[in-house]
């Protein structure tokens, strides 16, 4: 059933792309130099081995504008019977490449680039096609080059047509415009089941035998149709060329060979990615299983007489818009094309240029999208420069040349961004005091040195470094080289305190410590209770956004080995979701943690702050409670069995400090119990304070500081509360 739904979209799709692919081959055989059956005999390969072998359900290939001068070039330095072998051999390299796996080339080529030589192909259809629309048929079809083999160009050519305007062709060209832009509305009606495009070329056909019968100046010349050669069927063995094995080791002959291996291979991946990007199902083929097929349509091109093959974007588009849904319409349109040269030539020799050009106009039309342009531009100048220069090097060269210039303008962006931002660089603000971090990305090139030396460089004297490589997969040997200067010569000789972290062995550099982040004794002492909170918040703020610093905790358990020196105590609950040291960002040896239920106070709880204060050296004491906490709902629940009631009884305390029952609390009444949660808090800091002169004579003369506050267990957020300030020693 499938197979039937699939030859119902298909069949019409075929024959809409054989209509459009006929006068293109014949015009790329014409151009090239080559006789104009062999464009039809290589459409009718592209179509039929190329078609089958392929895994692309929307490329149709055939012979193509952008080998037009280099298959002319072949032909009159070889001429064209040794110019087939070295169609044949390219066929064999081709394949070669597809079994070496080099279509992964493909996805190197960006999108911006890709997206610009689709808008460029749009704009050069319109512009190669209004000739054709108005009557002006002297151009061959398929020359999309800016300078034409005729010495015109393509803007010398628009100017040209005023003169051999042809009002039948103009007719029929604007009533087929006119059709395919309204068709959508004219398919509603079920009579209509036919392609867009197939519907206009019959028309075409219909409107200009009316001509001919009742308005005879408006009728369309011979010159003006499509003019397909006569071909015998017993002469087909005449088009066979076998070959000869004498000229495969012929330098010109290899040369050329290789010559359109290349280029053909770049321009099949470059219409493969561009087709991918138009096609509505995103289906993805395989571009080494495609430069495969590709080379076994030239091998037998070279054989039968024909030119080089390549995807072709122009067909593979009209393919798409003509509604097709597997490569069976590809297949099907080689062989309508074989059938229709030996059988049809005098039906299909009525079918006006104009017919054909307005199925290209609206095709290019349908690639230039104004809301592409938007959307690239919005990206960025880094994004729309290649694209928008892709676009203009290909409408005035042709599409190989602005190709490559798209692509060399994409990778001078690349390397002006790898200049820019080859590593990301933080200040941050540690008790050690400021610490700049640079740390490399997954992978460091050649292309970062000048960056990574300029930056590294300017760094000032006295400072402290950390060079983390801990995420870099790669790093190229010179970038190593200019770590191991620095590390030797420069910040030695600038009194640069160093780290560099995360260098793998294969590196051949370890690991170069000269300073942990932790707090020695002098800085502990140096820092006043305010400095302290401002720490905390700020590694509070880390921790909300995700963005930690890197704690290289290995070195601070060697550094922290030997004694410590924590910036404060903080008294917390139990609970799993509450742990300090990552709550406040926090290394070894920050803080020191005294977790007990409900944070609540004991004798013990005070005589472990008074350690902390007196004989460790802590300066800011935090007293935090937390969201949802299991102790301040067990109380509420008047949970008192066992020893748990020497937890819960205390918080009873604080519920009554609300003025409230426990028969009158809500449970799910958030505001209630974070009322109860911070007056609990308060409470133990008050305990604390009428338990120990000691502390509370610190806290009065602002040598130390005591601070009540509540961690939110759903945003991760740490608020601090003014009222639990003491002596005015904390301001925030």
């Amino acid at each position: 059933m499938i197979f039937f739904t699939n030859l119902k979209n298909d069949i019409p799709a075929g024959i809409v792309v054989f209509l459009v692919a006929l006068p293109l081959s014949m015009g790329v055989a014409l151009a090239s130099g080559a006789p104009i059956i062999s464009g039809i005999i290589s459409g009718i390969i592209g179509g039929t081995v190329v078609g089958m072998l392929s895994s692309s359900q929307t490329s149709v290939s055939g012979p193509a504008a952008g080998l037009i001068t280099i298959v002319l070039a072949g032909i009159t330095q070889l001429g064209f019977d040794i110019f087939l072998t070295a169609v044949f051999i390219s066929g064999i390299l081709q394949a070669a490449m597809g079994f070496l796996k080099t279509g992964i080339f493909a996805n190197y080529i960006p999108s911006n680039v890709i997206k610009g030589l689709l808008a460029a192909i749009g704009i050069i259809l319109i512009f190669k096609q209004i000739p054709h629309a108005v009557g002006y048929d002297v151009d061959v079809e398929n020359d999309f080059s800016f300078f034409q083999s005729d010495n015109e160009n393509t803007f010398s050519e628009l100017i040209k047509m005023f003169n051999f305007i042809e009002p039948g062709a103009i007719v029929i060209s604007l009533v087929s415009v006119t059709v395919l832009i309204f068709w959508d509305q004219l398919a509603k009606n079920k009579w209509i089941q036919i392609p867009s495009s197939l519907f206009v070329v019959i028309l075409g056909v219909v409107m200009n035998y009316g001509f001919r019968q009742f308005i005879p100046f408006l009728s369309i010349e011979s010159t003006h149709l499509v003019n397909i050669p006569q071909v015998s069927i017993s002469n087909l063995s005449s088009y066979i060329h076998l070959p000869d094995l004498l000229h495969f080791t012929n330098f010109k002959v290899l040369t050329v060979a290789f010559t359109i291996a290349a280029v053909g291979s770049l321009e099949t991946l470059l219409n493969i990615e561009a087709v991918n990007k138009i096609d509505p199902h995103k289906r993805e083929p395989s571009p080494n299983r495609e430069l495969l097929a590709q080379g076994v349509g030239n091998m037998f091109a070279g054989v039968f007489g024909g030119i080089p093959i390549t995807s072709v974007i122009v067909r593979s588009t009209v393919n798409i818009n003509a509604g097709n849904s597997t490569k069976l319409s590809t297949i099907f349109h080689g062989i309508i094309m074989l059938v229709s040269v030996l059988t049809l030539p005098e039906i299909l020799n009525q079918i006006p240029l104009s017919s054909l050009a307005a199925v290209l106009l609206i095709t290019g039309y349908k690639l230039i999208k104004l809301t592409l342009f938007k959307e690239i531009y919005n990206r960025g100048w880094q994004q729309f420069s290649p694209f928008l220069i892709t676009i203009i090097a290909i409408v005035f060269s042709d599409l190989f040349i602005g190709v490559l210039i798209g692509l060399a303008v994409s990778i001078f962006f690349l390397m002006r961004s790898n200049y820019k931002n080859p590593f990301t660089m933080d200040k941050d603000k540690l008790h050690i005091g400021e610490v700049l971090r640079f740390e490399f990305p997954n992978q460091v090139s050649f292309l970062n040195k000048p960056s990574v030396k300029d930056t590294l460089w300017l760094v000032p004297k006295n400072s402290k470094v950390i060079i983390d490589a801990t995420y870099a997969d790669f790093i190229d040997d010179d970038i190593l080289e200019l770590i191991h200067d620095y590390k030797t010569t420069v910040a030695p000789e600038r009194n640069i305190q160093l780290n560099v972290i995360g260098l793998k062995d294969k590196y051949e550099l370890s690991d170069h410590i000269q300073f942990v982040n932790i707090l020695d004794k002098t800085t502990q002492q140096n820092l006043s209770p305010t400095e302290i909170l401002k720490i905390l918040i700020a590694g509070n703020e880390r921790f909300k956004n995700g963005k930690w610093s890197e704690k290289y905790f290995r070195h601070q358990v060697n550094a922290t080995s030997m004694g410590q020196n924590p910036m404060a105590v903080v008294i917390s609950c139990i609970d799993s979701r509450t742990s300090p040291e990552i709550i406040f960002d926090a290394g070894i040896g920050d803080l020191l943690i005294i977790r007990i239920a409900g944070n609540i106070i004991n004798p013990e709880i005070i005589g472990s702050i008074e350690l902390s204060v007196k004989k460790i050296g802590a300066k800011l004491i935090l007293v935090m409670g937390h969201s949802n906490c299991g102790a301040i709902h067990s109380a509420i629940q008047q949970i008192h069995e066992g020893n748990i009631g020497f937890v819960t009884t205390k918080i009873d305390k604080a519920i009554a400090s609300c003025g409230l029952k426990h028969s009158e609390i809500d449970e799910q009444n958030s505001i209630q119990v974070k009322k109860i949660t911070w007056v609990n808090i308060e409470n133990s800091i008050s305990e604390i304070l009428d338990q120990s002169s000691y502390l509370k004579k610190r806290v009065e003369n602002n040598e130390i500081g005591i601070l009540a506050t509540y961690y939110d267990t759903a945003t991760g957020a740490v608020h601090f509360n003014q009222s639990g300030l003491f002596s005015g020693t904390l301001k925030y």
